[in-house]
């Protein structure tokens, strides 16, 4: 920016050489017949030289452009795996803890089955109720006659 102060101010100042930021893309002219000229037949003045290089410059960054898309497939790839994993887990703990719980009410249920009365308790209960029932029977038809005639 001094550089083009200075050149305003003093204009025997010679003025500053301007550098193109992109380098110029050389596309050969096409031949009489249609085709693109050799680049053989084209003086060399090191201006494939100059086209060249951005190209060159181009591929290496696509290069390293897929290599990092590849590495980042891969670190996707690695995750999902273990997003799968822990998933897989997940489902694996949630199907015990059900197993748990379903341990759990059935332990409970058998406690409960356990004070149930058994068979043997259920056969003398009975035949004890039909035996002091007909006790009883007795007893009035023998001490009270007409309390089971009305």
């Amino acid at each position: 920016m001094s550089d083009t102060l200075s050149a305003m101010r003093d204009p025997s100042a010679p003025t500053p050489v301007t550098r193109p930021t992109e380098p110029e893309i050389i596309v050969p002219a096409p031949t009489p017949t249609g085709a693109p000229a050799a680049h053989g037949a084209a003086p060399s003045t090191g201006a494939g030289d100059i086209s060249a290089q951005p190209l060159a410059r181009l591929e290496d960054k696509t290069a390293r452009i897929e290599e990092k898309l590849a590495r980042s497939e891969d670190t996707l790839q690695r995750v999902l795996g273990r997003f799968e994993f822990a998933t897989n887990r997940m489902n694996e703990v949630a199907t015990q803890a059900e197993l748990a719980a379903v341990r759990g009410e059935v332990s409970f249920i058998a406690r409960r089955i356990r004070k149930v009365p058994g068979w043997t308790a259920l056969v003398g209960s009975s035949v004890v109720t039909a035996v002091l029932t007909a006790i009883v029977i007795i007893l009035l038809l023998r001490y009270f006659p007409g309390a089971l005639a009305r």
